[in-house]
């Protein structure tokens, strides 16, 4: 097969290339036509494609800021924060934390989070505690709220463009993202678009080459939540198959020395609020909808709960040491089949596939996967897969989860507001649709054709230094010995569009 010879050819159209779309299209006529104006013609309109999706990501956020409203004065009286779906912790922890009183994170009160979100906590909640000093008429937790919002959408808009940056041939995958109803429900729940944002641009920086940067932010991003971290994980294992550990290395020093730069300052000298983190983590239940919990409503079933007639997973509930054990077992075996997964693979698979994966497997196995944790799949299954209907399938699922979880809250002081069954019947929706995802994924890892990522770049667009290296000798052989063929290499892109690309 010959090489694309322009740049329309190789520019993804979703009405084209996605089934889901295909069909929706079906209702405006269809997808777009041969003689449609080129993307060439269109460069001096306004409305590109990049722009339109930074509008819309825009629009996004303006509505989630609006559906939070009415719990924005903290006046939370008749459950209103459950009823109208409003409830954010960045409000409730501004007085659960001591902000509202001049409390120093970590030096006066033991922060419950990672440092980077303490220090980030204190920049704009102290502050609003001084002003508020000076103007006792001002609602401080109103204040404190909009500044974090302002900040975290920002870093959402941020995303955002990263995602664009990353997919210059296919912008139209960033609008998963942009218009994503899981945007606009948890956008601001909590801080979690600091850890997003930080590992979004150390994704980019890793794709533009810069290792170090890469390492810096990812470890940026693990000291504000964990999750960033993971993701040193698949650059290893895609070093090893690419036989470019040294710029690892790089991007692992990094990473360590961002991250020790921002906590041993704490762990140093308020080692008690440091350790707060962990010895929460560490001695938490099993919480709201997770696997745990799914496989102890499921005991209580056929067992009474009593000790002697309890069934598995509510012995680990009685027992959570060794539940941590299991937990973090699961995981690593996990993480272990993804990573021998992406040396056998017949074609060296794209990064974000495995950031993907370890990712989802990590929430899938853990005892606690708070409602807003699902920011942290959104823009990675952009990047890993984007296609339309198992999203939106998965996106469905989420919503689900999220309106029967308040409706949980609503009932845990009094009358149920719905059966305790729908609500497990929500988490194992949204449990199994997040386990497909993750199967759908592999299935492009391990038949590469199926990729339509792959159908618009030659190479992994986020692979950075591992794109000039073949495959190390000891992964062919082992492939051989395993009859595992690899997948021909694709043509390489014409120059006229390498040098377009650049621009």
């Amino acid at each position: 097969m010959s090489a694309p010879s322009s740049e329309t050819e190789r520019t993804d159209q979703p009405a084209k290339s996605d089934g889901f779309i295909r069909g929706l299209a079906q209702a405006i006529g269809g997808p777009i036509g041969e003689h449609a104006t080129s993307p060439a013609a269109r460069r001096g309109r306004f409305w590109t494609a990049p722009r339109i999706i930074m509008a819309l990501v825009c629009m996004t956020l303006a509505f989630s800021w609006v559906q939070k409203s009415p719990c924005q004065d903290g006046d939370w009286q008749k459950n209103i924060q459950y009823t109208r779906f409003c409830y954010t912790d960045v409000l409730a922890l501004y007085y659960a934390e001591g902000l509202n009183e001049g409390k120093v994170p970590y030096v006066d009160h033991a922060v419950e989070y990672p440092v980077v979100t303490g220090y980030f906590m204190g920049a704009l909640g102290l502050p609003v505690h001084a002003l508020g000093d000076r103007y006792p008429e001002i609602n401080q937790g109103k204040w404190f709220y909009n500044a974090n919002a302002l900040v975290l959408s920002v870093l959402a808009v941020a995303s955002a463009g990263v995602l664009l940056a990353l997919r210059r041939r296919r912008p139209w995958d960033a609008a998963i993202f942009a218009l994503s109803p899981i945007l606009l429900v948890t956008a601001t729940v909590n801080w979690d678009f600091l850890a997003i944002g930080l590992a979004m641009f150390g994704l980019y920086a890793w794709a533009r080459r810069w290792p170090i940067l890469a390492g810096l932010l990812l470890g940026l991003g693990g000291a504000a939540k964990l999750w960033p971290l993971f993701i040193l994980g698949p650059l290893f294992v895609l070093a090893l198959r690419s036989r470019r550990v040294q710029a690892f290395l790089l991007a692992l020093a990094g990473a360590i020395f961002a991250w020790a730069a921002t906590n041993l300052p704490i762990a140093i000298f308020y080692r008690t609020s440091w350790n707060r983190f962990f010895e929460l983590n560490d001695t938490r239940p099993i919480d709201w909808g997770t696997l745990w919990y799914i496989g102890r409503f499921l005991d209580a079933k056929w067992n009474s709960g009593a000790v002697g007639d309890q069934g598995p997973f509510q012995w680990l509930s009685d027992h959570i040491p060794t539940l941590n054990h299991l937990s973090y077992a699961l995981t690593v075996l996990a993480c272990a089949a993804i990573g021998l997964l992406c040396l056998l693979a017949p074609r060296r698979p794209r990064l974000s596939q495995i950031a993907f994966l370890v990712v989802a497997v990590f929430l899938i196995f853990s005892k606690v996967w708070s409602q807003q944790y699902v920011l942290w799949l959104l823009p990675l299954i952009v990047l890993a897969r984007p296609r339309w209907g198992a999203i939106i399938a998965w996106t469905v699922a989420e919503i689900g989860y999220f309106t029967a979880f308040y409706a949980e809250l609503l009932g845990s002081g009094g009358k149920p507001v719905i059966p305790e069954g729908t609500f497990v019947l929500a988490s194992t929706l949204r449990l199994v649709t997040v386990a497909v995802l993750v199967g759908l994924v592999v299935r492009e890892i391990w038949r590469p054709e199926l990729d339509v990522v792959r159908d618009t770049y030659d190479e992994d667009p986020d692979g950075g230094t591992f794109n000039d290296s073949p495959d190390a000798d000891w992964t062919i052989k082992l492939r051989r010995w395993l009859n595992i063929e690899k997948t021909p290499a694709a043509p390489a892109i014409p120059p006229p569009l390498v040098e377009a690309e650049q621009h």
